[in-house]
């Protein structure tokens, strides 16, 4: 299994989209990197993510604004096209697991998980619902047995 992790700031607002009956949330996220050429010249190179969050639960749209920071990780695909003119390209896009608001310029983190405090900002931190385990407790205190 391949597994992208990706931080960057949003190119546009997200938009949402239904397909087959089921919502996605579509945005873009671009991470510039800065080094310096042979020749001692300051390049910035930037990376363009597509990324597609096949969920229900839309809540974190209005907070996907152009220019915020996120974190998303999730499956890379390859997409191939064809341009009008006939070339063909390729694009990277992200199948969106887990998202997460880092905030934008000046902000902080926000979180908007079940178990964020209620007097905390409102915020996005939204990830496929995996299933949970949890370990057996003894109802004899005296027990030997270790719980695993």
């Amino acid at each position: 299994m391949l597994k992208l992790l990706v931080i960057g700031n949003l190119g546009k607002d997200a938009t949402v989209n239904t397909v087959s009956g089921k919502n996605v949330i579509n945005f873009t996220a671009a991470h510039t990197e800065k080094y310096k050429d042979a020749q001692g010249n300051q390049v910035d190179k930037t990376t363009w993510v597509e990324c597609a969050y096949w969920t229900e639960r839309i809540g974190i749209v209005p907070y996907l604004k152009k220019g915020t920071q996120i974190y998303a990780e999730g499956i890379p695909e390859i997409r191939n096209y064809t341009t009008s003119d006939g070339r063909t390209g390729s694009s990277l896009v992200l199948r969106v697991m887990n998202v997460q608001l880092l905030g934008s310029k000046g902000e902080g983190s926000i979180d908007l998980t079940p178990q964020a405090s209620q007097s905390q900002t409102p915020a996005a931190s939204y990830s496929q619902p995996s299933p949970a385990y949890v370990a057996p407790v003894s109802s004899n205190p005296d027990s030997d047995d270790l719980p695993f």
